[in-house]
């Protein structure tokens, strides 16, 4: 797997995943247990979809 999330992608993925788990923290909802994928692909440094559409959010090093 070659990254392809870069650090500020990064950073907004975890932001993302921690509000959707309180939102359903918050809600008492099982729908939050979708905060676990922006995290888990920022954990990783690499997206799936990113890989499918040849998008990558990381310095190209020259």
């Amino acid at each position: 797997m070659k990254k392809n999330v870069g650090n500020a992608d990064k950073m907004l993925r975890i932001i993302i995943g921690i509000a959707v788990i309180g939102a359903g923290v918050y809600y008492q909802s099982w729908w939050g247990a979708i905060g676990v994928i922006p995290i888990a692909t920022a954990v990783m440094n690499f997206c799936p979809a990113y890989a499918i559409f040849g998008i990558s959010s990381t310095k190209e090093s020259s």
